[in-house]
């Protein structure tokens, strides 16, 4: 692998971002409905991350995007809570420490943004990640918080920042 840069998210990203989340979620078995599939947002992710309490972050080597992730508010809360989001990598970044490099990054980022807490939600069978957000300090939730629209993520992980 080449050179590994961490960028912000750029309008050129948004098409192969979009590809790189569908793509993995498929290769994971993932649900199509209740994940980030579906999302509306997923083909405009650098116009809804253009906001001054967001920011997503991009992986890419060689001119390609190989993953990405980024905090957002989390929606139909009144805490000050981010949600770690969209947080995917193609199976050429996986086991090279890019995981670790990219919570370094969003978690630096949300604490820079002000928030208190980093929330996020994912799939019991993410077994990498899961163990990527535990060793980050990322805590297991009995029940979701707030309103993702993510109903079929039945892991649910809170930080404090």
């Amino acid at each position: 692998m080449s050179e590994i840069i961490i960028r912000e998210i750029e309008v050129r990203d948004n098409v192969a971002i979009a590809n790189l989340i569908r793509e993995v979620l498929l290769e994971l078995g993932a649900p199509k409905v209740g994940t980030a599939y579906e999302d509306k947002s997923l083909d405009e992710l650098s116009e809804v991350y253009n906001n001054p309490k967001a920011v997503y972050f991009v992986i890419e080597t060689g001119g390609k995007v190989v993953g990405g992730a980024g905090i957002y508010q989390l929606e139909n809360t009144t805490d000050n809570i981010c949600e770690l989001q969209k947080m995917y990598f193609l199976p050429e970044a996986r086991g090279k420490g890019l995981g670790a490099r990219m919570m370094k990054k969003c978690v630096e980022a949300a604490k820079g943004l002000g928030y208190e807490k980093c929330y996020l939600e994912t799939l019991p069978y993410m077994k990498s990640a899961v163990k990527l957000y535990e060793k980050t300090g990322f805590k297991a939730l009995d029940k979701p918080l707030g309103d993702t629209g993510h109903y079929s993520c039945s892991e649910w992980m809170i930080k404090n920042l």
